[in-house]
């Protein structure tokens, strides 16, 4: 039987090509979910190439059809329902540190997202430089379905996408293709999947951490794909004029006066996606996604961990439990949401989940600091 040490290096593959470094999820039975082996691993190899002067380039995949498909969530609802929600956070803890990491690199972080990106995996690939999705590419942050909130400093990198795009991803969980990823910048280049091993033996042969270089040898692969007629992101008019409400039921009255005007499947899907999320998840999002927008990605981070805390300790509403039982392990996607209304989350509800945690042991997300990570909150998208 392998050991402990086998099974974690195991979860991450690791290439070493000349001054390039190619590290490979590889849980392709769990779509790379990201188990806390997987977490503390990456996060090691990170530091570690950080400090290594040879290292000029990092290439991030996975291995089968995902790149990742999130956080291991079902190993923490299981910690959880042991009564011990403090596994959870430590999980959430070193995770959100691996975000702040891949997000003040100093080296060019290459993410190739030929497959499936959700949750977790957008916050191992979107804070880095470079982010190549494909024909494959499916991305979402559907976090509100599972009593959660779009996390793993999703409230920085959503809050910057065009208009009020972000709100609408966030709030209602839509999945997005490689070309809708590239329109609205979650990705920075398409590249058909067939020329993706030309393109990662093209940077290796590189041998450069240069950004304009990198991108100029992605560019000879890359191309601009087609919008499908039916894309969400060619309704940016009207999901900026209901998104950009204030409250969540503002920006759902928008939607239905605009239903009542004129039948459309866009919006008739977007409601009923909102209608069945969590209705706490609903409103911490959209005021988590409205903060993140000014601030820097160290201060998202550490008040998305505050909210992570509040949601695992479940004072306030169990519904991450809810959601995960209904959508993950029992899988019959009716969860009983309780507050099962909007109108029943008082503003003082939210504030708490945006509160220092009172528990004697408890700490706040301390986040590293040194001369191989860029100055604090670069921006890049």
């Amino acid at each position: 039987m392998a050991s402990t040490h086998e099974q974690t290096t195991d979860q991450v593959l690791v290439e070493e090509k000349s001054s390039a470094r190619i590290f490979t999820m590889n849980r392709p039975k769990q779509l790379n979910a990201l188990s806390a082996a997987m977490v503390s691993r990456l996060l090691d190899l990170f530091l570690a190439c950080a400090g290594d002067s040879s290292v000029k380039l990092i290439i991030l995949k996975g291995k089968g059809r995902a790149f990742c498909a999130g956080g291991d969530v079902a190993a923490v609802v299981h910690d959880i329902n042991q009564g011990n929600w403090k596994r959870g956070a430590d999980y959430f803890r070193k995770e959100f540190t691996m975000n702040y990491v891949m997000a003040t690199y100093s080296k060019p972080q290459v993410s190739i997202l030929n497959g499936i990106v959700m949750g977790g995996g957008g916050g191992a690939s979107i804070h880095g430089r470079f982010r190549i999705a494909t024909e494959n590419s499916l991305f979402a942050m559907p976090e509100t379905a599972l009593g959660l909130f779009p996390d793993v400093g999703a409230s920085y990198f959503l809050s910057r996408l065009p208009g009020f795009f972000g709100e609408y991803a966030g709030l209602t969980g839509t999945r997005l293709d490689g070309p809708e990823m590239l329109a609205c910048g979650l990705a920075t280049h398409f590249v058909r999947s067939e020329k993706l091993q030309l393109l990662e033996a093209a940077l290796v042969k590189a041998d450069s951490s240069v950004p304009a270089v990198i991108s100029s040898i992605i560019d000879e692969f890359s191309e601009i794909p087609d919008l499908k007629r039916n894309s969400a992101y060619h309704r940016l008019n009207i999901i900026n004029k209901c998104f950009s409400r204030r409250t969540v039921e503002e920006i759902i009255s928008a939607l239905e006066r605009e239903a009542d005007e004129k039948k459309d499947d866009f919006i008739t899907s977007t409601i009923q996606s909102l209608k069945k999320a969590s209705p706490t998840s609903l409103k911490i999002s959209l005021r988590s996604i409205r903060e993140g927008r000014l601030q820097g990605i160290g201060n998202c981070l550490a008040r998305e961990f505050r909210m992570v805390c509040h949601v695992l300790r479940g004072e306030i509403s169990k519904d991450f439990v809810e959601g995960c039982r209904a959508i993950l392990l029992d899988k019959d996607k009716n969860p009983k949401w309780d507050p099962s209304r909007l109108e029943s989350i008082s503003d003082e509800m939210v504030d708490r989940y945006f509160s220092k945690m009172n528990e004697d042991d408890w700490e706040e997300l301390q986040l590293p600091v040194g001369s191989n990570l860029l100055p604090y909150a670069v921006a890049k998208l």
